[in-house]
């Protein structure tokens, strides 16, 4: 194995991992409101990209061929994350209902428990998490000869950490906007809809 190999590689996986992350999802809208608030930014994003890594090796290491042959497993996750992008949907468009609760935002974003919990369930609980990562990467590294579909793993999860933490502090470029509570509710409302509308291709789709 060359060097040239190997850097070819991680820039292969760089690159289909960012095409697979960089997309408007709700765990992506979750990032990017923290990173708004800045509140418990650097756990959230670290918890983003600690998943990823975990998913991405497990992928590469074959597990993706075990989900792909036993889909019970991807129905469960499809319906609790169904359940749970219904609950997280309302609470958003209750949020953008409320101009009351709009002035405070930038300064508010509840403690770090239930920001990490929440971070954890829309990754974990997301069944195209486990399409994306473990199935898609894991045959695309699996065909990386040798050794290298370990550097094809170093890439991806590189693009995960570059990706999630741009959105985190890069989010703050976007502040003086959001200091109107019009923003806020067109934020919240938004990904309220962008939820209630994965929920439902989640169960009907």
């Amino acid at each position: 194995m060359t060097s040239l190999a190997a850097a070819q590689s991680t820039l292969t996986g760089l690159g289909v991992g960012l095409s697979l992350i960089v997309a408007i999802g709700t765990q992506n809208a979750f990032v990017l409101r923290k990173g708004l608030q800045r509140t418990h930014v650097l756990p959230v994003v670290a918890v983003c990209a600690l998943s990823d890594a975990v998913l991405i090796l497990a992928g590469v290491a074959g597990i993706g061929v075990l989900v792909d042959r036993f889909p019970v497993a991807l129905r469960i996750v499809t319906v609790l994350g169904a359940l749970f992008l219904l609950v997280y949907g309302l609470m958003a468009l209750n949020r953008a209902r409320t101009p009351s609760t709009m002035t405070t935002e930038l300064h508010g974003g509840g403690s770090l428990i239930a920001a990490v919990a929440t971070c954890l369930a829309l990754t974990w609980l997301n069944p195209h998490v486990y399409l994306d990562t473990v199935v898609f990467l894991g045959s695309i590294g699996n065909r990386q000869p040798g050794d290298l579909r370990w550097w094809f793993a170093a890439g991806a999860m590189l693009g995960s950490v570059l990706w999630f933490t741009s959105l985190g502090y890069g989010s703050r470029v976007l502040s003086p906007l959001f200091a109107r509570p019009l923003a806020w509710r067109i934020l919240d409302l938004g990904i309220g809809i962008m939820m209630l509308t994965l929920a439902a291709l989640l169960v009907f789709g």
